[in-house]
């Protein structure tokens, strides 16, 4: 009997120490985490107004570009970390019950919980004092530079809202930008004859012709050339430039009240240019455009890079912490994430799965911002969800990654899931262009009916310069045709 007494009380005080450890552990995490959130929160208010300012005003220094981009991807960073602390918090009451399966007794039971969920909070707790180490670090390090910011000339009035500047302005970029119009703004020697040349590369679908469009529609550049040129590399193969300048119609022109008369060719390079291409062209734009002219070449291939005569403007895609920042801002426009998060953790599962893609990601957002509905966002990712793991286990690849490569991609549609989109290639072409009627996302979320065949759909229309509307080749299949077909084959 008291050995039986004895075995009892052990449990007990097991039970009892057990739980005063974990509720030791909950008092002494749980304010660390608040008041790391909250200081976090406080610093990225900080970077964050910085940034603004540096947005609205020309900084023409390259040492401090570089720090505020260094900034700009420590808060996007440290927002990223935030934000997927705040949602895993919202979803822990919801897990704690599937840590462990009931045939445990109760002392281990609340033993592991404690031990589980303290080790994730000190994991959190690590990654937001670290991003508000590595925040509060570059802050210090731009302190000085900020109060030289109000030195530098403004560009333009701040629109009151992010996502008002984001629908209508290039996300990010500003260093690059910034780079490409020091590079189109400097004045040689009047004794320099060398024609100046900036590559622009970057992979597929990165924002290389944005970026180079977006600069060359600022009214500084503008006043700058007499003429802007844009040309593809297919148009001087048999032909010398000069004969591509007298035919083509000019997307930028200034009237000819500038008396130098510079010329400034954009050369869209398709693929790699080979040497005796590159010579005759640089030749014959030496020889027939004014002094003071340049040529930018924007291209895929880094072989361009050797061809210029300053150092090329790399564009690389966005981090995951970035694209979340751009994505959130798109679908909550004016709505506090904050007040919605169970819709801002869909949306950041959502802009995982697109990796990075900036008109599909642009498209999505839009679409959910129109219906701001927890039961249709909930319906559209989890049909991406799915989608996207069928994709990865027949072709092996993200559906994200096939497309933004511009390959054969399989889509679904929500409403009849019988039925299956193949996208055979995607194109762009200028706003005077006609489009397609029937949008991508209309058949792949919506009711529309498609026709039968092979068909052109519209995928994105840009409202940013260049303003190139985005359609692809495509087809409807019919998955039970398709699979009765495979049968008697």
């Amino acid at each position: 009997m008291s050995s039986l007494m004895e075995n009892f009380l052990s449990a007990v005080l097991g039970e009892l120490a057990s739980r005063s450890i974990n509720f030791l552990i909950n008092k002494s995490s749980k304010p660390k985490v608040l008041d790391v959130e909250t200081s976090l929160q406080r610093t990225l208010l900080q970077a964050n107004i910085i940034i603004n300012e540096a947005i609205g005003r020309q900084i023409t220094n390259q040492a401090i570009l570089q720090q505020l981009d260094m900034l700009r991807d420590a808060m996007y960073q440290g927002c990223y970390i935030l934000d997927t602390f705040r949602y895993q918090c919202h979803d822990e009451e919801n897990e704690k019950d599937q840590v462990v399966t009931h045939s445990f007794s109760l002392s281990e039971v609340n033993s592991l919980k404690g031990i589980y969920f303290s080790n994730r909070r000190t994991h959190v707790l690590e990654q937001l004092k670290d991003a508000l180490d590595n925040l509060s670090s570059m802050i210090l390090d731009v302190k000085e530079l900020a109060v030289f910011l109000t030195g530098y000339p403004r560009l333009y009035r701040q629109p009151y809202s992010m996502h008002l500047l984001l629908s209508k302005c290039m996300f990010g970029r500003q260093m690059e930008a910034q780079l490409v119009l020091n590079f189109l703004l400097h004045r040689q020697p009047s004794v320099a004859e060398e024609l100046e040349v900036l590559p622009v590369i970057g992979p597929s679908k990165v924002g290389k012709s944005t970026l180079v469009a977006h600069v060359c529609n600022d009214e500084r550049v503008r006043d700058h050339f007499s003429e802007i040129v844009f040309v593809s590399s297919y148009d001087f193969k048999d032909e010398e430039l000069t004969c591509i300048w007298e035919r083509r119609v000019k997307k930028y022109q200034k009237s000819l009240l500038n008396k130098d008369g510079r010329m400034l060719v954009v050369v869209d390079v398709a693929g790699d240019i080979n040497e005796g291409e590159w010579k005759r062209l640089y030749a014959a734009s030496k020889q027939s455009m004014p002094t003071g002219s340049k040529i930018i070449m924007i291209s895929q291939s880094d072989k361009i890079a050797k061809l210029g005569t300053t150092r090329a403007v790399t564009l690389k895609y966005l981090s995951e912490e970035e694209y979340w920042y751009f994505f959130k801002t798109l679908v909550f426009g004016s709505n506090d994430p904050m007040m919605q998060l169970r819709m801002s953790d869909l949306a950041m599962e959502t802009a995982i799965m697109l990796k990075g893609c900036l008109f599909y990601g642009a498209n999505i957002a839009y679409m959910l911002r129109d219906n701001f509905d927890i039961h249709f966002w909930c319906k559209v990712v989890s049909f991406f969800r799915e989608l996207n793991k069928w994709h990865v286990s027949i072709f092996g690849e993200y559906l994200a990654d096939v497309l933004r490569q511009n390959k054969p991609a399989h889509l679904g549609r929500m409403v009849r899931s019988n039925e299956m989109i193949v996208v055979y290639h995607q194109y762009e072409c200028s706003s005077q262009e006609e489009v397609p009627k029937i949008a991508l996302s209309s058949m792949m979320y919506g009711s529309v009916k498609p026709p039968s065949g092979r068909f052109e759909a519209l995928v994105w229309r840009s409202p940013i310069p260049p303003y190139y509307n985005y359609f692809c080749n495509c087809e409807v299949r019919d998955l039970k045709t398709t699979g009765a077909k495979r049968k008697r084959s």
